[in-house]
């Protein structure tokens, strides 16, 4: 059942390339040779590209996910109980090295920036989320199979749907100005956020991932709330659970944001000593209790001149994470154990990687020098696709224009910018609006 792909067809036992892979090793190689992982080489993480060649891009994130979320399997399955009620259920770790290598694949140029812009120009057209994006490149987008993108099997599709919920039924239109769908390409990005969510386009995926075992789940497992715990109301809805393997993946996602991409900020010495103490002094109790380490001795070496004193503190802070992680069966309290385990982490472990994600939020994120280049990005994607949609099959390429036969022009332009690398959007906007840049000679 988890290893069925959509096209049940492709590597049956009499196909060419049948070997000894397994089903998940199928899927790992088939998400590492496409042109939407290449991709991630050249499009934002955290820092603009071009400055330096020292910090993360979303290739290196992607990769830094994938060999923590394999630790995070490996150890489960090493360390729970052979009767645990979720035993059996545990993923293998290729699959979890695949979930997380694809988990970003979506993502648009220009980081979240760009992903505001694009849910701004679809605002009227069905929306934009790069979570839900990564579900439509992998299934459908991705040319390795003509239908249905790398035809990947059931369980890996369910892995990498982090938000299980539909665009349509999280997004909350009242937030929104009210002019949203003819305002020009300088807006606030606050006011375009998009929901977690996967787009309505993917329904056909959604029913194939959902039939047969996990059908009677579905209804609960994608529930939502529009609310938080204290009754406010949410900028958008939000889904309440997610699957086993998907939960391994988002800590592992947590804890490259919240420690390596606090590395980056120390290695090029973005924040200062003074900055991180007035924030995260007292915030770390447990681990400098496990680690056995005086608080003056941890941010010694946090803050060291030696890159191999520094990297090792990085090195103990990723394992104390990990080596935390447990496995809860019923979390979900739903029948199917795949939907209703989840790895987790306990709430004093759990806090400090939040202070550390927040600090990283909004001493490194929301600097004004990151905020610029982001700004940058969503004007430069805002303004491509309304150039775009004036005149689609002039100025697109031939292979694009032709998909507007069966697409909305509007979603087919959307996919075109979203698998755009940093450098590439910026290409095409010098071709498109300055006069002495671009040539007929210019490959698209």
């Amino acid at each position: 059942y988890w290893e069925e792909r959509q096209d049940p067809k492709k590597n049956t036992e009499d196909d060419r390339t049948a070997d000894d892979r397994t089903a998940y090793d199928r899927d790992f190689a088939r998400v590492i040779h496409s042109a939407s992982f290449r991709r991630l080489q050249a499009k934002t993480q955290v820092l603009g590209l071009g400055d330096s060649d020292f910090y993360r891009t979303r290739l290196t994130h992607s990769l830094e996910v994938s060999q923590i979320g394999e630790a995070i399997a490996k150890k489960l399955i090493k360390e729970t109980a052979k009767d645990h009620p979720a035993f059996k259920s545990l993923p293998d770790p290729t699959l979890v090295r695949t979930i997380c290598l694809a988990h970003d694949l979506g993502h648009p140029p220009f980081g979240h920036g760009g992903e505001i812009a694009l849910n701004k120009c679809m605002k009227c057209h069905g929306g934009f989320e790069g979570n839900g994006q990564t579900l439509r490149l992998m299934a459908k987008l991705e040319p390795y199979h003509a239908k249905y993108g790398m035809n990947l099997t059931r369980r890996t599709l369910l892995g990498v749907l982090k938000y299980p919920a539909p665009y349509s039924k999280v997004n909350n239109s009242s937030f929104y100005p009210k002019n949203a769908c003819t305002v020009g390409s300088v807006f606030k990005a606050e006011d375009y956020k998009p929901p977690k969510c996967y787009l309505n386009t993917e329904a056909d995926t959604i029913a194939w991932i959902k039939s047969g075992d996990l059908s009677a789940d579905w209804n609960k497992f994608a529930d939502t709330e529009m609310s938080d715990s204290h009754g406010k109301t949410k900028y958008h809805g939000k889904t309440k659970y997610k699957a086993l393997d998907t939960s391994i993946m988002e800590l592992a996602d947590d804890i490259a944001y919240g420690v390596h991409d606090l590395e980056d900020a120390l290695s090029l010495r973005l924040v200062t000593k003074d900055q991180f103490e007035g924030k995260m002094k007292d915030k770390l109790p447990k681990y400098l209790e496990a680690a056995k380490c005086k608080y003056e001795e941890f941010m010694e070496k946090l803050f060291s001149d030696d890159t191999c004193e520094r990297k090792a503190e990085i090195g103990e802070l990723v394992g104390y994470f990990v080596n935390n992680i447990e496995l809860k069966a019923d979390y979900n309290d739903l029948s199917h154990q795949v939907l209703s385990a989840n790895a987790v982490m306990p709430e004093e472990v759990s806090v400090e990687l939040s202070a550390l994600k927040d600090f990283v939020y909004s001493d490194v994120i929301k600097a004004t020098p990151v905020q610029q280049l982001e700004f940058k990005g969503q004007k430069i994607v805002t303004e491509l696709f309304d150039t775009l949609m004036t005149d689609p099959e002039r100025l697109l390429t031939k292979w694009d224009a032709a998909k507007i036969k069966e697409l909305p022009v509007e979603r087919v332009i959307c996919d075109y910018i979203s698998g755009m690398t940093d450098e590439y959007a910026t290409k095409r906007y010098q071709q498109l609006f300055e006069p002495r840049v671009g040539s007929v000679f210019d490959r698209l």
